[in-house]
């Protein structure tokens, strides 16, 4: 029984992680795109361990070690080791959701790059500009020039509750290699109507003037005028301006 157990549990991990990672883009919830063939390689070692198991099974009885002479067995499992398959079941028939605003409101927004004084190249004329979170927070706080007064910008990510407070989040995670390692990035949004939280949204407007503009004071915040649903881009876990499904 042990052993149909760890069988069981080896193949049935192997092929939640195929299925995850080959056949659908669910795997993109929780590692970036470039860890996929790391996954499949993981699928076919688990599955190659589960049948190697069930040949050396095969090919040896029960050791008397399985069974004592003071009358009881414990070759059985654990009630417990049953609570082992639900991680493995859930690959192949629930995928957990992507992380969103309960993981972005839990944690400080990442903390941007600093850029040199002549770092910042000048923006098109393109109107609403299209612009990541990143680099509307960088301008916002650092280009002295102060580019971005007046313009109107178009940054793409979901909604997180504000808390307290007037307006919400528009909001991009981030990972450098999977969940565990995620880092945020958020910009508030005043003046329209938030979305339900982790909805995915496209938003236009212009800086929120409270602050000194090129500076650290200045709010990293969006009057905004227009919001739009749209569906989650597959480049999600980035903060880059957004790539539609299936491009």
């Amino acid at each position: 029984m042990r052993r149909f157990v760890q069988v069981a549990l080896l193949v049935l991990s192997g092929v939640g992680l195929l299925r995850t990672s080959l056949f659908t883009e669910a795997y993109l919830r929780y590692v970036k795109e470039g860890m996929r063939p790391l996954l499949i390689a993981s699928g076919v070692l688990l599955i190659l361990l589960g049948v190697a198991e069930a040949w050396s099974a095969g090919r040896r009885p029960e050791t008397e070690g399985d069974s004592h002479d003071h009358g009881h067995d414990h070759s059985g499992v654990p009630r417990v080791a049953w609570l082992l398959f639900l991680p493995a079941l859930s690959l192949l028939f629930y995928a957990p959701p992507a992380l969103g605003s309960y993981t972005a409101s839990r944690e400080a927004p990442k903390a941007v790059a600093v850029v040199d004084e002549d770092g910042f190249e000048p923006l098109p004329a393109t109107s609403p500009l299209p612009i990541t979170l990143t680099d509307f927070t960088q301008r916002v706080q650092q280009d002295e020039a102060r580019s971005i007064e007046g313009r109107t910008v178009r940054m793409t990510g979901f909604v997180t509750p504000a808390g307290g407070g007037e307006g919400w989040y528009l909001t991009r995670i981030m990972l450098s290699c999977c969940a565990a390692d995620a880092q945020s990035v958020k910009v508030r949004v005043y003046g329209v109507e938030a979305p339900k939280a982790d909805t995915w949204v496209t938003v236009t407007g212009t800086w929120h003037a409270q602050g000194t503009l090129g500076t650290p004071s200045a709010a990293v915040a969006l009057d905004g005028r227009t919001v739009g649903k749209i569906e989650r881009p597959v480049n999600g876990y980035t903060d880059a301006l957004p790539l539609a499904l299936g491009s």
